[in-house]
């Protein structure tokens, strides 16, 4: 039997899937959010412009899944009211399921959208750290967070011949930073831009979570693991993550590896000073163990019903958007 992993990201939609496949709720509070298309909340991207950014992925990934012996299927779920992404791993499918709803979503522009497709393609192959101490296929939900901004993003905006829709905003928090990590215009343009990206993805998780306060870039997250934290992170701490994947000077081409969470990464024993993952979620290995900071409540990774407990002991699970 092939073994077949749903990754769910900010609802789980269980119509959208087989009932045969196992499934895990997502980061959000469960709910009921539809955009169908022609509905007033439509206020997101057009189809035109969701599968342009499709398009681009598939170019750039599906040659580099190809040669690791894979294929990339990319679903386009245009007609899918679900505000949703996800990505499976099936044989030697590597699968992302993009839906339309949360395309039309009022905070998503090109850009944003290219960063969840990044996200998921992440899941796939954004090295360590990754679920279940290692032994799991798919990165943790912050390393593919990281591996977003850090690889994916900066190889999709290459192309100057590529115009998407970007975040509106003011974008002077992170180009401080993003002057201080490249010397090239370009690299520091590209910077801000993935760094906005994230902005736009994080603005629509505090609207799902219906949280008040606004995530900033000068507002880092506090909180300090005391092991690693493979779930969903909190707004505030995707938003560091983000940001900090977007200030990691280190090449795109310095490949990321499936158990050295340092190669191809920021660290301060590599020589950077900055873009390193935010302690919110990674536990850097050797790091010492601190109290547990209050409110941090550390969730299974996949959290599940009792009902499904059992089964699930060698599961075929999420890691979402």
């Amino acid at each position: 039997m092939k073994r077949s992993i749903l990754v769910s990201a900010i609802v789980v939609a269980l119509s959208a899937v087989p009932a045969s496949k196992q499934l895990c709720e997502g980061f959000v509070p469960q709910n009921d959010m539809k955009i169908p298309i022609g509905s007033l909340e439509a206020k997101g991207i057009s189809q035109a412009q969701f599968n342009q950014v499709m398009d681009r992925v598939e170019k750039i990934y599906g040659p580099e899944i190809k040669a690791r012996g894979g294929r990339l299927v990319l679903k386009r779920l245009w007609d899918n009211a679900t505000v949703n992404a996800s990505a499976q791993r099936s044989g030697n499918d590597y699968i992302l399921n993009m839906y339309g709803g949360l395309a039309r979503h009022e905070s998503i522009t090109q850009d944003g959208m290219a960063l969840v497709v990044c996200h998921e393609m992440g899941h796939h192959i954004g090295g360590a750290p990754k679920y279940g101490d290692g032994n799991d296929w798919a990165s943790n939900e912050g390393q593919s967070d990281y591996f977003a901004n850090m690889k994916c993003l900066r190889r999709l905006f290459a192309d100057e011949g590529v115009s998407f829709t970007r975040p509106k905003g003011d974008d002077a928090g992170p180009r401080a930073a993003c002057e201080a990590s490249f010397q090239s215009a370009t690299d520091r343009a590209m910077c801000v831009r993935g760094s906005m990206a994230g902005m736009s993805v994080t603005t629509l998780f505090r609207i799902l979570r219906r949280e008040t306060i606004l995530p900033r870039f000068d507002t880092p997250d506090p909180a300090v693991v005391s092991r690693m934290y493979d779930a969903h992170p909190g707004t505030q701490c995707r938003l560091d993550t983000y940001f900090a994947g977007s200030v990691c000077s280190r090449a795109v081409t310095d490949e990321v590896d499936p158990t050295d969470p340092a190669k191809g990464t920021c660290t301060a024993a590599g020589g950077q000073t900055s873009g390193f993952r935010p302690l919110c979620w990674y536990k850097p290995a050797g790091a010492p163990v601190v109290a547990e900071p209050e409110g941090l409540a550390l969730q299974p990774a996949h959290p599940k019903s009792p009902a499904l407990a059992a089964s699930l002991q060698n599961p075929e699970l999420w890691k979402g958007l």
